[in-house]
């Protein structure tokens, strides 16, 4: 009798499985969707079918380990908030062995424009959205400086993550998220 073979959301789970376990192992550029489709025992074909270069495959498959890590709760105090969503989002990302393979699929999303607006579309903006909605309603609570620029407080609070992430490659540390909380906050709180 043949082996039932995996169909649909199965074997989706499988290959992305296997690509952050490759990933892992080979690092981002010995990456192949040949090796992947190999160790995952599909076709390359039926890989291509579902993700169009090895950069969007990739940045699925780390999606796909935790995302929903990646939701905001809400506690009713906002810094809480964002500093456990923050955290998770470190945990995930920021910490070897997924660190490198993030690194490098930002690296490839330079030069692969493809890559660039999955990234975007998949990670980016919905993160920054979730953050300023999560933002507004603590503004609205009266949490938060009336007139603060809440797409300019995304881009300050992620600013200094992604500059050690990419360009200092220090660690992404617990103490160092609360710092740039602290830093941001200082200056959204409402003034009494």
């Amino acid at each position: 009798m043949p082996p039932t073979r995996r169909r649909g959301p199965d074997l989706t789970e499988a290959i992305m499985r296997t690509t952050v376990e490759l990933g892992q192992e080979l690092g981002y550029a010995r990456l192949s969707i040949e090796a992947i489709a190999a160790r995952a025992g599909v076709g390359k074909h039926t890989v291509y079918r579902r993700w169009p270069s090895k950069g969007a495959l990739l940045l699925d498959s780390l999606l796909s380990v935790n995302g929903a890590a990646l939701d905001y709760p809400d506690t009713g105090d906002v810094l809480a908030d964002l500093r456990t969503q923050i955290h998770a989002i470190v945990e995930l990302l920021g910490r070897a062995p997924l660190d490198s393979l993030f690194r490098a699929m930002i690296g490839e999303a330079q030069h692969d424009t493809g890559v660039a607006a999955a990234l975007n579309e998949r990670f980016i903006a919905p993160q920054a959205r979730k953050t300023v909605v999560r933002l507004e309603k603590a503004r609205e609570q009266g949490q938060l400086s009336p007139d603060f620029d809440l797409d300019l407080a995304m881009t300050i609070l992620s600013g200094p993550l992604y500059f050690r992430l990419l360009i200092t490659q220090e660690p992404l540390t617990p103490a160092y998220v609360d710092r740039v909380l602290k830093a941001l906050f200082t200056g959204m709180r409402p003034r009494p």
